[in-house]
């Protein structure tokens, strides 16, 4: 009976011992890849997308806080305030009605590639401009380094 025991343990033992052929690793690597090649590209053109969506949102959102300071002291904020006056106070005579809570909740917002959202007080395109310079923070380019603003976020 003991030896029954010990020759199930064994068999048991070296089941547990097999691993994996060359084939079934190398079947494994190539359906990996071919999902990494098909989902890859998919997804980074996704990451862009959300990223021009996150422009959109955080422009509209400075521009309906410049509305509301506008309201509250009859004029936007200068170039040289800057967004920052939706933050904190500027030290101006002008800047009366400032709501104490300020305008912006928490910090100015960055845009996707870490960089300052720019702004003009007249604009060149509009009464203001509200801006990025996309992710090679450079004027012009395409897709994800074009310029986006106040004026063209809807495309």
């Amino acid at each position: 009976m003991e030896h029954n025991v010990n020759r199930n343990s064994r068999t048991r033992a070296r089941r547990l011992e097999r691993g994996f052929t060359l084939i079934e690793i190398m079947v494994v690597v190539i359906i990996i890849g071919l999902l990494a090649a098909i989902v890859a590209p998919n997804v980074i053109g996704r990451i862009d997308d959300a990223q021009i969506e996150k422009v959109r949102a955080d422009i509209r959102n400075i521009e309906s806080a410049l509305q509301l300071y506008r309201l509250d002291n009859f004029a936007y904020p200068s170039s040289e305030q800057g967004i920052e006056a939706l933050i904190t106070k500027p030290n101006d005579p002008n800047v009366r009605n400032w709501n104490p809570g300020g305008y912006l909740k928490g910090t100015v917002p960055k845009d996707p590639w870490g960089n300052e959202y720019l702004y003009l007080n007249p604009g060149n395109n509009g009464e203001i401009d509200i801006y990025t310079l996309g992710a090679d923070g450079r004027p012009g380019g395409e897709g994800i380094n074009a310029d986006r603003g106040n004026w063209n976020i809807t495309e």
